[in-house]
């Protein structure tokens, strides 16, 4: 049994009105449009709806269920059609997020409990990937909005600049380290190394490079937090390579000395990747300018 909304409107004012002259009058339909159509409501339900008296109409038992679900029906046509605005307007949606190791670890999560609270009717999934997967998942939609670090092809992508971060490498603050203020990383390789949770993409970076220095890294614990890396150089034991923004974080608090890493690949241009910035959804806009604000200076 299905019922149109036009005429589910009008079986609200006839009960509303307690006339179908007066519901005629208000819908902008003649009195014999609108009997007929109160009719065929009527024969669609197989069952009286209204009684019919000289001063006007009253419904029936089974008219009175009737009003109930219709009004129902048109409220929840008014949300379907509320929300569907919201979506278009991008106040309502699902924005999927994939990052890098950094991001979902060190800045992220202030930025999306902030954004989440200001938009309570938009979902995010966010995931860990590689630099280069990232770039990649962007481009066939499979994300809404990318993180990355490094230089990573971009073509095709809309991208944009919102910071530099550092590598950096942290030590016990013992005299023998605290002497030293900048190395190459082919100088360490020898230690043992605190490193990263094994599916983390910065761990599996750093992997890379000390591969193709000849070398594989010693890694004594892998956590899944900077600061729990942090935590565990502090006590000796090992050393770790994590972002100078969250070297810088719990410097105090884990008593680590940093030391500055001169190589390339240590110095890492941040972006955000869209596949255009044209017609981009007003949530994922709200996003990128959350992530802007939060690195911006001062």
């Amino acid at each position: 049994m299905q019922f149109d909304l036009k005429d589910l409107r009008l079986f609200v004012l006839i009960a509303q009105t307690g006339s179908l002259t007066r519901a005629a009058e208000q819908s902008h339909l003649s009195l014999a449009a609108t009997s007929a159509r109160a009719k065929a409501l009527e024969e669609q339900a197989g069952m009286p709806l209204l009684i019919r008296e000289a001063r006007g109409v009253r419904l029936s038992p089974p008219g009175e269920a009737f009003l109930h679900h219709a009004q129902a029906m048109l409220q929840q046509s008014r949300q379907l059609q509320a929300d569907l605005q919201e979506y278009g307007a991008g106040l309502r949606g699902h924005l999927r997020v994939f990052a890098n190791t950094t991001a979902v670890t060190d800045f992220l999560p202030d930025i999306l409990s902030a954004y989440l609270i200001a938009h309570p009717h938009i979902s995010v999934d966010l995931q860990e990937r590689p630099n280069a997967r990232i770039a990649d998942d962007i481009r066939e939609g499979r994300a809404d909005l990318g993180i990355i670090a490094g230089e990573v092809d971009t073509h095709g992508l809309a991208s944009v600049h919102f910071s530099t971060d550092r590598l950096t490498l942290v030590t016990p603050p013992t005299p023998a380290w605290r002497a030293l203020r900048e190395l190459p990383f082919a100088q360490v390789l020898h230690e043992r190394f605190v490193g990263m949770h094994r599916s983390s993409t910065l761990q599996a970076f750093l992997d890379g490079v000390a591969q193709q220095l000849g070398a594989t890294l010693k890694l004594r614990i892998q956590l899944a937090s900077f600061d729990a890396m942090c935590r565990m150089v502090a006590a000796g034991v090992g050393i770790a390579v994590v972002p100078e923004s969250g070297a810088q974080r719990y410097a105090d608090s884990a008593h680590v000395h940093q030391i500055r890493l001169l190589d390339a690949w240590a110095v890492r241009p941040r972006y955000m990747l869209v596949r255009s910035l044209d017609g981009l959804p007003a949530h994922v806009q709200a996003l990128m300018a959350a992530v802007q604000a939060h690195h911006a200076p001062g």
